[in-house]
Protein backbone atom coordinates (compact mmCIF):
# COMPACT_ATOMS: atom_id res chain seq x y z
CA UNK A 1 0.00 0.00 0.00
CA UNK A 2 1.17 3.44 -0.94
CA UNK A 3 2.13 6.12 2.11
CA UNK A 4 -0.18 8.64 1.94
CA UNK A 5 1.25 12.27 0.57
CA UNK A 6 0.46 15.18 3.22
CA UNK A 7 1.33 18.72 2.45
CA UNK A 8 1.75 21.18 5.65
CA UNK A 9 0.85 24.48 5.66
CA UNK A 10 1.03 26.05 9.21
CA UNK A 11 3.04 29.46 9.70
CA UNK A 12 5.21 28.30 12.55
CA UNK A 13 8.06 25.52 11.51
CA UNK A 14 8.31 23.76 14.75
CA UNK A 15 4.62 23.11 14.25
CA UNK A 16 5.13 22.09 11.34
CA UNK A 17 8.14 19.81 12.37
CA UNK A 18 5.99 17.80 14.98
CA UNK A 19 3.37 17.79 12.60
CA UNK A 20 5.86 16.05 10.42
CA UNK A 21 7.65 13.62 12.98
CA UNK A 22 4.51 12.52 14.43
CA UNK A 23 3.10 11.49 10.68
CA UNK A 24 6.37 10.07 9.63
CA UNK A 25 7.15 8.10 12.52
CA UNK A 26 3.70 6.68 12.34
CA UNK A 27 4.34 4.89 8.98
CA UNK A 28 2.34 4.92 6.01
CA UNK A 29 2.46 8.55 5.60
CA UNK A 30 4.82 10.86 3.36
CA UNK A 31 4.98 14.84 3.98
CA UNK A 32 5.83 15.53 0.66
CA UNK A 33 5.96 19.38 1.19
CA UNK A 34 5.57 22.17 3.72
CA UNK A 35 4.52 25.91 3.12
CA UNK A 36 4.63 28.62 5.37
CA UNK A 37 1.74 31.30 3.32
CA UNK A 38 -0.79 31.19 1.22
CA UNK A 39 0.71 31.58 -2.18
CA UNK A 40 3.86 28.35 -0.77
CA UNK A 41 0.54 26.28 -0.37
CA UNK A 42 -1.03 26.76 -3.71
CA UNK A 43 1.69 26.59 -5.59
CA UNK A 44 3.27 23.37 -3.80
CA UNK A 45 -0.13 21.96 -3.87
CA UNK A 46 0.02 22.13 -7.48
CA UNK A 47 3.15 21.27 -7.63
CA UNK A 48 2.77 18.00 -5.87
CA UNK A 49 -0.84 16.85 -5.63
CA UNK A 50 -0.75 15.62 -2.21
CA UNK A 51 -3.66 13.09 -0.83
CA UNK A 52 -3.66 15.25 2.47
CA UNK A 53 -3.24 18.86 3.11
CA UNK A 54 -3.34 19.99 6.91
CA UNK A 55 -4.04 23.46 6.58
CA UNK A 56 -3.90 26.19 9.76
CA UNK A 57 -7.23 28.21 9.44
CA UNK A 58 -5.66 31.65 10.83
CA UNK A 59 -3.01 31.98 8.20
CA UNK A 60 -2.15 35.51 8.63
CA UNK A 61 -0.52 35.97 4.97
CA UNK A 62 -4.01 35.08 3.35
CA UNK A 63 -7.63 33.82 3.42
CA UNK A 64 -7.31 29.95 4.49
CA UNK A 65 -10.57 29.55 3.44
CA UNK A 66 -9.99 30.89 0.18
CA UNK A 67 -6.62 28.28 -0.25
CA UNK A 68 -9.25 25.50 0.36
CA UNK A 69 -11.57 26.14 -1.70
CA UNK A 70 -8.58 26.74 -4.75
CA UNK A 71 -6.92 23.48 -3.74
CA UNK A 72 -10.51 21.56 -4.03
CA UNK A 73 -10.95 23.27 -7.75
CA UNK A 74 -7.61 22.19 -8.83
CA UNK A 75 -7.21 18.53 -7.12
CA UNK A 76 -10.55 17.34 -6.46
CA UNK A 77 -9.57 14.27 -4.44
CA UNK A 78 -7.73 15.98 -2.00
CA UNK A 79 -8.83 15.88 1.74
CA UNK A 80 -7.99 18.92 3.84
CA UNK A 81 -7.83 18.89 7.53
CA UNK A 82 -8.21 22.49 8.93
CA UNK A 83 -5.98 22.61 11.95
CA UNK A 84 -7.04 25.96 14.73
CA UNK A 85 -5.85 27.66 17.57
CA UNK A 86 -9.28 29.42 18.02
CA UNK A 87 -12.21 27.60 17.40
CA UNK A 88 -15.35 29.57 16.51
CA UNK A 89 -18.48 28.59 14.41
CA UNK A 90 -18.53 30.73 11.84
CA UNK A 91 -15.36 29.40 11.10
CA UNK A 92 -16.71 25.61 10.89
CA UNK A 93 -19.63 26.30 8.79
CA UNK A 94 -17.06 28.22 6.63
CA UNK A 95 -14.51 24.99 6.28
CA UNK A 96 -18.02 22.96 5.60
CA UNK A 97 -18.70 25.09 2.11
CA UNK A 98 -15.20 24.69 1.19
CA UNK A 99 -15.37 21.27 1.04
CA UNK A 100 -13.16 20.40 4.05
CA UNK A 101 -12.75 17.04 5.33
CA UNK A 102 -12.10 17.67 9.03
CA UNK A 103 -11.75 20.61 11.37
CA UNK A 104 -9.49 20.48 14.75
CA UNK A 105 -8.50 22.80 17.38
CA UNK A 106 -4.42 22.13 17.81
CA UNK A 107 -4.45 20.20 20.91
CA UNK A 108 -5.27 17.85 18.99
CA UNK A 109 -3.13 14.63 19.81
CA UNK A 110 -0.96 12.59 17.91
CA UNK A 111 -2.91 9.95 18.10
CA UNK A 112 -6.16 11.87 16.85
CA UNK A 113 -4.10 13.49 14.01
CA UNK A 114 -2.72 9.80 12.57
CA UNK A 115 -6.37 8.32 12.64
CA UNK A 116 -7.77 11.28 10.57
CA UNK A 117 -4.95 11.69 8.28
CA UNK A 118 -5.26 7.97 7.57
CA UNK A 119 -9.49 8.12 7.56
CA UNK A 120 -9.96 11.26 5.34
CA UNK A 121 -7.31 9.69 3.14
CA UNK A 122 -9.57 7.15 2.67
CA UNK A 123 -12.73 9.16 1.96
CA UNK A 124 -14.07 9.65 5.35
CA UNK A 125 -15.65 12.90 6.15
CA UNK A 126 -15.41 13.88 9.74
CA UNK A 127 -16.26 17.57 10.38
CA UNK A 128 -20.04 16.47 10.19
CA UNK A 129 -20.05 15.12 13.32
CA UNK A 130 -18.59 18.21 14.87
CA UNK A 131 -20.82 20.69 12.68
CA UNK A 132 -24.18 18.37 13.37
CA UNK A 133 -23.47 18.33 16.83
CA UNK A 134 -23.88 22.22 17.08
CA UNK A 135 -27.18 23.12 16.72
CA UNK A 136 -26.86 26.69 15.37
CA UNK A 137 -24.17 25.44 12.98
CA UNK A 138 -26.53 22.58 11.35
CA UNK A 139 -29.38 25.51 11.23
CA UNK A 140 -27.21 26.80 8.63
CA UNK A 141 -26.10 24.14 7.03
CA UNK A 142 -30.24 23.18 6.39
CA UNK A 143 -30.79 26.65 4.95
CA UNK A 144 -28.02 26.59 2.75
CA UNK A 145 -28.85 23.44 1.43
CA UNK A 146 -32.53 25.47 1.45
CA UNK A 147 -30.96 28.24 -0.78
CA UNK A 148 -29.59 25.90 -2.97
CA UNK A 149 -33.21 24.02 -3.57
CA UNK A 150 -35.01 27.38 -4.33
CA UNK A 151 -32.20 28.01 -6.91
CA UNK A 152 -32.20 24.38 -8.96
CA UNK A 153 -36.24 24.54 -8.40
CA UNK A 154 -36.51 27.97 -10.81
CA UNK A 155 -34.09 25.69 -12.87
CA UNK A 156 -35.51 23.26 -16.11
CA UNK A 157 -36.39 19.87 -15.00
CA UNK A 158 -33.80 17.09 -15.22
CA UNK A 159 -33.23 14.95 -18.25
CA UNK A 160 -34.87 11.63 -18.03
CA UNK A 161 -31.92 9.87 -18.01
CA UNK A 162 -30.67 12.39 -15.09
CA UNK A 163 -33.67 11.14 -12.78
CA UNK A 164 -31.87 7.77 -12.73
CA UNK A 165 -30.56 7.42 -9.12
CA UNK A 166 -27.45 5.22 -8.99
CA UNK A 167 -28.20 4.72 -4.87
CA UNK A 168 -30.39 2.07 -3.03
CA UNK A 169 -33.53 3.67 -1.50
CA UNK A 170 -31.77 3.31 1.71
CA UNK A 171 -28.94 5.39 0.63
CA UNK A 172 -31.16 8.34 -0.51
CA UNK A 173 -33.57 7.92 2.75
CA UNK A 174 -29.91 8.51 4.65
CA UNK A 175 -29.09 11.65 2.28
CA UNK A 176 -32.54 13.12 2.33
CA UNK A 177 -31.80 13.05 6.40
CA UNK A 178 -28.34 14.40 5.80
CA UNK A 179 -29.91 17.23 3.66
CA UNK A 180 -32.53 18.33 6.64
CA UNK A 181 -29.33 18.71 9.01
CA UNK A 182 -29.56 15.09 10.74
CA UNK A 183 -26.40 14.25 12.69
CA UNK A 184 -25.26 10.45 11.83
CA UNK A 185 -26.29 9.42 15.77
CA UNK A 186 -29.81 10.82 15.12
CA UNK A 187 -30.37 9.16 11.69
CA UNK A 188 -28.80 5.58 13.29
CA UNK A 189 -31.63 6.34 15.96
CA UNK A 190 -34.74 7.28 13.25
CA UNK A 191 -34.09 3.85 11.33
CA UNK A 192 -32.99 1.75 14.15
CA UNK A 193 -29.53 1.03 12.23
CA UNK A 194 -25.55 1.67 14.18
CA UNK A 195 -23.62 4.62 13.93
CA UNK A 196 -21.41 2.31 11.96
CA UNK A 197 -23.96 1.56 9.31
CA UNK A 198 -24.71 5.00 8.98
CA UNK A 199 -21.17 5.53 8.20
CA UNK A 200 -20.89 2.66 5.80
CA UNK A 201 -23.96 4.15 3.57
CA UNK A 202 -21.86 7.33 4.03
CA UNK A 203 -18.87 6.27 2.53
CA UNK A 204 -20.92 4.31 -0.30
CA UNK A 205 -23.24 7.65 -1.39
CA UNK A 206 -20.06 9.21 -1.79
CA UNK A 207 -18.34 6.52 -3.99
CA UNK A 208 -20.91 6.22 -6.53
CA UNK A 209 -21.77 10.17 -6.81
CA UNK A 210 -17.76 10.63 -7.02
CA UNK A 211 -18.40 13.16 -4.98
CA UNK A 212 -15.55 13.77 -1.82
CA UNK A 213 -17.91 15.25 0.83
CA UNK A 214 -21.70 14.79 2.39
CA UNK A 215 -22.32 18.71 1.37
CA UNK A 216 -21.34 17.96 -2.69
CA UNK A 217 -23.81 14.94 -2.36
CA UNK A 218 -26.45 16.07 -1.27
CA UNK A 219 -26.72 19.42 -3.80
CA UNK A 220 -25.97 16.92 -6.51
CA UNK A 221 -28.86 14.52 -5.52
CA UNK A 222 -31.33 18.15 -5.29
CA UNK A 223 -30.18 18.90 -8.91
CA UNK A 224 -31.09 15.22 -9.76
CA UNK A 225 -34.45 15.65 -8.52
CA UNK A 226 -33.74 12.77 -6.19
CA UNK A 227 -33.88 13.95 -3.11
CA UNK A 228 -36.53 17.62 -2.09
CA UNK A 229 -36.14 19.75 0.73
CA UNK A 230 -39.24 21.79 1.70
CA UNK A 231 -38.23 25.09 0.77
CA UNK A 232 -41.13 26.84 3.75
CA UNK A 233 -39.98 24.56 6.81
Amino acid sequence: MENIRVLIVDEHPLFRRGARCVLEEAGGCQVIGEASNSIEALDLSRETSPDVVLLDALLSSGDALEVARQMRNSIPHVAIIMLTAFENEEQLFQSIKVGAAAYYHKNITPEQLITAVHRVSQGDYLINDDVLSRPQVASRVLNSFRETFRELDTAEEPEAQQLFSPLSSREVEILDYIARGNSNKEIAKLLKISDQTVKNHITSILKKLSVNDRTAAVVHALRHGWIKIDANA
